[in-house]
């Protein structure tokens, strides 16, 4: 599992939390936790979902592995479908950068409502679909090849089409590295 070690650290230093914290919750020892942050032990499936839980991010951010610094399309990272009718998938190789691109799907009539603020800089890059992003109140109409910044402001989207949206954001600082994103 190449980049475990450095994926967990990166997660437990954003949250705050010490080596020896995040043993004390995880009932372990301090170094084994050293030992799988040096990918010097691999955790079992149990535990990894126990890692997982604690530090408040998806199984598959602990599970799915990048090879390298190379992410195939049939290696990405898929981070559950927080939104239904939205699915997502890691681009990154791993949480160690200061930014993750994310690649979206939005389904035929999904939507998202309840407007979102995040202490985030964001480009939402549409490659397929329509996709209806609002910042704050202006409603904006993108297609293949637009692009949107969201930086700041209230935003919402829905895919009002027939056809699957498809786009790649970039958000940063990285938000799966910071707990779920809301």
């Amino acid at each position: 599992m190449p980049a475990l070690g450095s994926d967990l650290r990166a997660l437990r230093r954003s949250r705050g939390v010490t080596l020896s914290e995040l043993a004390g919750r995880l009932g372990r020892s301090v170094g084994w936790m050293s030992q799988v942050e040096r990918d010097i032990s691999v955790p079992d499936a149990r535990s990894l979902a126990l890692l997982a839980e604690t530090l408040d991010a998806p199984l598959s951010l602990l599970t799915d592995r990048a090879m390298g610094e190379i992410v195939r399309e049939g290696w990405r990272r898929h981070l559950g479908e927080r939104v239904p009718g939205l699915t997502e998938e890691l681009l990154s190789p791993d949480l160690t950068d200061g930014f993750e691109m994310i690649h979206s799907t939005f389904a035929p009539g999904a939507r998202r409502d309840d407007p979102v603020i995040r202490d985030t800089t964001e480009i939402a890059h549409v490659l397929s679909g329509r996709l209806a992003i609002w910042l704050g109140e202006a409603r904006h109409d993108l297609g293949p090849g637009d692009t949107a910044r969201l930086r700041g402001v209230p935003f919402r989207w829905a895919n009002e089409g027939r056809v699957p949206a498809v786009a790649i954001w970039t958000i940063t600082p990285a938000i799966y590295t910071q707990g779920s994103p809301k």
